[in-house]
């Protein structure tokens, strides 16, 4: 019956997934390299009908709502603090907004009752038998399990051991991305959401909390080829960043000089991934490590759709992982490509490689008409998959 399924990642797709799979009957156990649940992050938006009905199915709708931002205009401003461009909160919050640390801990406290957690370990190695999959921990425990899925994100760890390198299936998109906190020391104009600050090929940009006054967040995104770096090492990524903003005005010096004593820096390339197919014998992909980008992309709407969806067909096939992989893939691929597309325009949106670029983007987007087009597009896109009422399918997996 293939119902005891390992999870790889703790962030948003694998809570989603162990919620769903656990509803169904399955035993799902979730590994996470992070000793505890990831906080901090830039918050992360739901846009349109598909999106809110499967978070309406997970019963999650009135609590998020409650803890919603609201969303935060975004104001782009010339060195001397003039606004050259104002764009409404729903542009980057759609139609709801949520903290992204406290969507994972909603998703954490949904799924508990439903799954086994392990924090602070990871995979190292797996060895797909006749009669499931051998897998081998950091922590040097072996266990076997019927499935495993990697909803472990772009630098999907399931994906480098079951499908080979990372480097053949994601491309860098050219830019990079970076987030921190700070105080919110009197920083000009925060106080309506927030403040960016472009040159070409850089975007320095500040916002306040929605929950403390207190604090603020750093949004950084720069141009650049792809970089040869250490991803768990927060100070080479610092340096980075400062050598890639330093020598600019307005109030970079003072955003360069909190993140060197930040504690939780979040640094990333801007890129894409693509797999050919989303799973290999008995191992599955779900979320950013199958389709997904580093921001604009939707990411975070596509991963519990898609979580809904490969739970769904494992009930709905009676744990058959063939069949209901293959209904997975066929039924969202063309879905979650369409979302994932939004991420290749991002980093040329945010920051433009050169001055003209930066004033077309100004002025094109100063426009209503266009401005509410591209806003009506987003919510088509994002609502562009018809989802079955897998609750209502009889043949599910029972315990």
């Amino acid at each position: 019956m293939n119902r005891n399924v390992l999870i790889s990642g703790a962030s948003i797709a694998g809570p989603a997934l162990a919620y769903w799979l656990g509803r169904h009957g399955f035993n799902p156990t979730v590994v996470e390299l992070s000793p505890t649940l990831r906080e901090g992050g830039q918050a992360v938006d739901f846009r349109g009908e598909t999106h809110l009905t499967v978070l309406e199915r997970m019963g999650l709708l009135p609590e998020l709502r409650r803890i919603q931002t609201g969303g935060s205009p975004i104001r782009f401003i010339d060195e001397g603090g003039r606004t050259l461009l104002q764009l409404p909160a729903e542009f980057a919050g759609g139609e709801m907004e949520v903290p992204r640390g406290d969507l994972a801990r909603v998703l954490h406290e949904h799924s508990a009752p439903y799954a086994e957690y392990v924090f602070g370990d990871s995979i190292t190695s797996l060895d797909e038998t006749s009669s499931g999959v051998r897998v081998v921990f950091r922590s040097g425990v072996s266990r076997e399990f019927d499935l495993v899925i990697g909803a472990d994100g772009l630098h999907s760890n399931v994906r480098r051991l079951a499908f080979g390198p990372e480097k053949n299936y994601v491309s860098h998109l050219g830019y990079y991305a970076a987030t921190w906190q700070l105080p919110n020391d009197n920083h000009p104009g925060l106080e309506k959401g927030s403040v960016g600050y472009n040159v070409p090929g850089r975007l320095a940009s500040i916002g306040a909390d929605h929950r403390d006054s207190t604090r603020a967040g750093a949004f950084f995104v720069f141009a650049a080829p792809e970089l040869s770096y250490d991803r768990h090492d927060p100070e080479q990524q610092k340096k980075l960043i400062v050598d890639a903003f330093s020598g600019l005005g307005w109030e970079v010096p003072r955003l360069l000089a909190s993140l060197l004593q930040a504690p939780d820096l979040y640094f990333d390339s801007i890129s894409r991934a693509d797999v050919d197919t989303w799973s290999t014998g008995r191992t599955c992909l779900v979320g950013d490590a199958a389709c997904g980008a580093t921001l604009g992309g939707m990411g975070t709407g596509t991963a519990l759709v898609a979580a809904y969806v490969l739970a769904g067909e494992l009930a709905r096939a009676k744990g058959d992982h063939r069949t209901a992989f293959s209904r997975y893939e066929s039924r969202l691929r063309k879905y979650a490509l369409g979302c994932q597309a939004g991420g290749g325009r991002t980093g040329k949106f945010l920051a433009p490689s050169t001055g003209t670029g930066i004033r077309l983007r100004n002025t094109l987007l100063s426009r209503p008409l266009l401005l509410n087009g591209m806003l009506k597009l987003g919510e088509r896109v994002s609502s562009t998959l018809a989802l079955p009422d897998y609750a209502a399918d009889s043949s599910r997996v029972s315990r």
